[in-house]
């Protein structure tokens, strides 16, 4: 047997092909959506290699945890109507980092640790994901307040809670189907929402007009950027539709583009100048792109995830005339916009900056923006709240945009509730207004103190170098990782910062997610941690990684 194959066989490799072949792809490969210009992200060179890909396939498909055929009561055998071969094949393309195969492993060890087996460590840290509250930031106390009473209407009798939370809930319920959150809303949400919504656009860009029949709520932002992708492709061969997105960028993207089957078209954010976009980058991808495909969109996270920048308002202006000049559709990505933490740093939004820059643009570009009640300080990923605005989108399309989200009836009300929270939240001189903005701000500048602890303390690493989180919830360090773990890394089949962080898991408890699963740029590592956890937990974590990196240089050089 080969050496190859005998590493294939190994009891850890096995142990990834019984949890089936799409996890095997996932450690094995270090797959990620930074490929070529033009290739959906598996088919990039940094997949998995062909020789890998073939002696997966020759394993029996009872061992790849997939039997071809079932023997019924009668002794007939029937294959399988749904296999790997006969399944959607985009499907199998679909790559999310922040849930593969690190955190699958970090899972498991926790298992082990709960029943009594040793480790050298005594608790699994989770950095991989912005989920705030499961790191243990707290809700707003307001947020909370009304829905309860909006999901226990007796509680509306009960004096503990304010009236301002009260008078909320009830405007709330009134808009909702037998006052009921658990009725159905219309598709594109509660209408009362969405006119709170476009009132907090309005505040938000100093007074720039916002129509709420451009709104439609969404189940998170994530919602409506598949949404809007799903009506941007089209297209067979060269005529098939290409998004511009950036690398590095966050894994929904790569992920929606390989499962439509549209065109990656990347470009590459300016690590040496703290993650800025270069419009001449820009236009080299797109110059390329027009080879393959045809290119239609440019999405922009804004603040940036994974990268923690803050664009400028130039940067922006840059960005709107670079998308009028070539035709392309924008979608601002912009559920960070409250957390901006450097000095010198602002958020401003693709919309304000448009319609500021006159109707030559805010006549013609059109653009689609997203955000969300997940981030920023509420943190509320499971109730899936979000919003998008559409401009100048053509009227026919609107009514397409708005048969699609009928399909899926609508979006949770109690996120659309919540949502309505977030963009109308307690007044000056309501009961509830000194303790929400206490809360807000506290959340706020512990997580600029976060940033700042984590840039501090990352760079006095040798090895490690990471840019200033200018806001979101992020820091994306570029690690140098020595000549003899690559080599190592490469013979297990893995990307060496795939191996580089999988090593920290086991050595420390402690799970990041490695930059291959958000694209970067040939020859560069890094990784992604969030800065959620509370500080002192944070100052543990990044000391963890602090010598853990210098024992693995040592270690490898």
């Amino acid at each position: 047997m080969s050496a190859s194959r005998m590493r294939l066989l190994s009891p850890r490799n096995l142990r990834l092909v019984r949890r089936g072949p799409r996890d095997y792809l996932g450690a094995c490969s270090g797959s990620q959506p930074g490929g070529p210009i033009c290739s959906p992200s598996l088919t990039s060179p940094h997949s998995v290699s062909s020789t890998m890909c073939r002696s997966l396939s020759s394993l029996t498909t009872s061992r790849r945890g997939l039997p071809k055929e079932k023997m019924s009561e009668n002794g007939i055998s029937r294959p399988k109507v749904l296999t790997l071969d006969t399944m959607n094949p985009t499907v199998k393309m679909v790559e999310y980092a922040v849930r593969g195969p690190i955190v699958q492993r970090a899972v498991e060890l926790e298992k082990e640790l709960s029943e009594g087996i040793e480790k050298p460590f005594a608790e699994v840290i989770k950095a991989n994901i912005g989920d705030a509250h499961a790191m243990g930031q707290q809700p707003i106390t307001f947020f909370r307040q009304v829905l309860a009473l909006c999901s226990y209407p007796e509680l509306l009798n009960d004096n503990t809670f304010p009236d301002d939370a009260k008078n909320r809930a009830r405007r709330i319920l009134q808009s909702c189907g037998g006052s009921s959150l658990g009725a159905y809303s219309p598709s594109q949400g509660i209408e009362s929402v969405r006119q709170d919504v476009a009132n907090y656009i309005e505040r938000r860009d100093g007074g720039v007009p916002c129509d709420p029949e451009n709104i439609y709520l969404t189940t998170g932002a994530s919602d409506g950027i598949v949404t809007m992708l799903k009506l941007l492709v089209c297209g067979q061969g060269i005529d098939r539709t290409g998004v511009m997105i950036s690398i590095p960028q966050y894994p929904l993207y790569s992920a929606a583009l390989a499962e439509l089957g549209a065109v990656q078209i990347n470009y590459y954010l300016n690590e040496e100048n703290c993650w800025s976009m270069d419009i001449n980058e820009l236009q080299r991808a797109v110059n390329e792109a027009r080879q393959h495909c045809h290119p239609r969109a440019l999405c922009i996270i804004n603040p940036g995830n994974p990268t923690g920048q803050v664009q400028s308002r130039q940067c922006i202006e840059d960005v709107i005339r670079f998308a009028a000049k070539e035709r392309l559709f924008l979608m601002a990505d912009e559920v960070y916009q409250d957390n901006v933490y450097a000095e010198g740093c602002q958020f401003h939004s693709f919309k304000k900056v448009l319609f500021e820059m006159g109707p030559e643009y805010s006549e013609t570009v059109e653009l689609a923006s997203f955000h969300s009640t997940s981030k920023c300080y509420m943190g509320e990923c499971g109730f899936r709240g979000g919003y998008m605005e559409v401009i100048n989108m053509d009227d026919d399309v609107k009514f397409q945009l708005t048969k699609l989200v009928s399909v899926r009836l609508c979006a949770p009300v109690p996120g659309q509730a919540l949502m309505d929270l977030v963009v109308n939240p307690p007044q000056p001189g309501e009961p509830s207004y000194n303790s929400f903005i206490k809360e807000r701000t506290a959340t706020l500048n512990a997580l600029a103190d976060k940033a700042k602890l984590t840039e501090k303390i990352l760079n006095t690493v040798p090895g490690i170098r990471c840019n200033p989180v200018q806001g979101a919830m992020y820091s994306f360090p570029r690690i140098t990782i020595p000549q003899k773990a690559i080599q190592e890394a490469l013979e297990k089949g893995q990307q060496p910062d795939m191996f580089y962080c999988m090593k920290m898991l086991e050595e420390t408890g402690i799970c990041l997610v490695p930059g291959s699963g958000f694209g970067q740029k040939e020859g560069t590592y890094h990784f992604r941690m969030t800065i959620l956890p509370p500080i002192d937990k944070l100052t543990i974590l990044l000391n963890k990684v602090k010598e853990f990196h210098q024992k693995f240089t040592q270690q490898y050089s």
